[in-house]
């Protein structure tokens, strides 16, 4: 057992999935043009968060309709955890822009 080893050492495991976690988002808010946190509105005039209420609503429907068994892959785990962090921040913009 190594304290160097992500499997054996709980703190560096957090640490690694959280900066994995932090390098997808990254890589796909680029990607994408902030669309979640800023959205174009063509279509949707709803705010962030309802929008990213319902991303993640599509999300978990696709992987339930998807799967014969409990399992969910490392990707699907990881978008899901990736919506979560972009619906946090966009809930602190709300309640921020309702106190400006």
């Amino acid at each position: 057992m190594s304290d160097n080893n992500p499997i054996d050492n709980p703190e560096l495991a957090i640490t690694q999935k959280c900066d994995d976690l932090k390098a997808l988002l990254l890589e796909k808010n680029r990607g994408y043009g902030n669309s979640a946190l800023d959205p174009v509105r063509i279509f949707s005039r709803a705010c962030p968060v309802e929008q990213l209420l319902v991303r993640i609503d599509d999300k978990i429907s696709r992987i339930a309709r998807g799967q014969k068994t409990a399992n969910i892959s490392e990707n699907e785990a990881m978008d899901i955890a990736g919506y979560l962090v972009l619906l946090s921040i966009a809930q602190d913009r709300k309640k921020d822009d309702a106190t400006t």
